[in-house]
């Protein structure tokens, strides 16, 4: 059997920089004025159903027919601020970059309209940049989102210092590890889910620091020699 990780590279300058930028972020106290917002997307396949499932009965499982009907892709966008403990989510036909521009300008109007910053931490895909929102609003509109937006990525091979994909990863399983065959039956369970994960007030404890990382990922620094005198 395989296990598959994301493996970062040794000695890697351009790794632990951006990595010590995201750790620094991750240690700022919670400031509602300036919040740090996570964000990130994945892949869904919709799957239907060939044969109606058993209805459940007491004291057991539901059963369904192991064959299943391709319903195609879609892509779920998610955006998380960790010491608030809140998140937002939405289901797309496709993750492009004006996407990403819409998803953009729905976080910065109605999740955070008064706020004249915004701390985005994403990974490095080529749609989220900001030149996305030039293709999809004028100019002027375009620019009135990208000077509210100071962006961090995070560094390639680098995904788990990405709060955002570890909501993903507790939405994929609280939600979505079943079948839904439409964009309307996902968009409606993880409406559901987001509605109880925010009442809850989930936050997230970033726990691991810069000092940390120096110390237990060494072998992902550059080394250097005492030059003498």
């Amino acid at each position: 059997m395989n296990d598959y990780w994301c493996i970062p590279p040794k000695e890697n300058a351009e790794f632990v920089a951006a990595m010590e930028d995201i750790l620094d972020i991750y240690e700022m106290p919670y400031d509602p004025s300036l919040p740090v917002v996570c964000m990130d997307e994945k892949p869904y396949q919709r799957l239907g159903e060939t044969r109606e499932p058993l209805p459940m009965r007491p004291g057991d499982d539901q059963k369904m027919d192991s064959e299943y009907i391709r319903e195609g892709t879609c892509s779920i966008f998610i955006f998380t601020e960790p010491l608030r403990g809140w998140c937002c989510s939405h289901v797309r036909k496709t993750r492009t970059a004006l996407d990403w521009a819409e998803e953009i300008k729905y976080l910065l109007t109605e999740c955070y309209p008064g706020n004249e910053k915004i701390i985005l931490v994403m990974d490095n895909l080529n749609t989220h940049v900001i030149g996305s929102l030039y293709k999809k609003y004028p100019a002027q509109e375009a620019h009135s989102y990208a000077r509210r937006l100071e962006i961090h990525y995070t560094p390639k091979h680098g995904s788990w210092l990405n709060i955002a994909e570890i909501e993903l990863n507790v939405m994929t399983r609280q939600c979505l590890a079943r079948r839904l065959d439409s964009i309307a039956a996902i968009q409606l369970e993880l409406a559901a889910w987001e509605r109880i994960r925010n009442e809850d007030c989930e936050k997230v404890a970033w726990q691991f620091t810069t000092p940390q990382a120096r110390t237990k990922l060494i072998s992902l620094y550059p080394k250097y020699e005492e030059s003498k005198e």
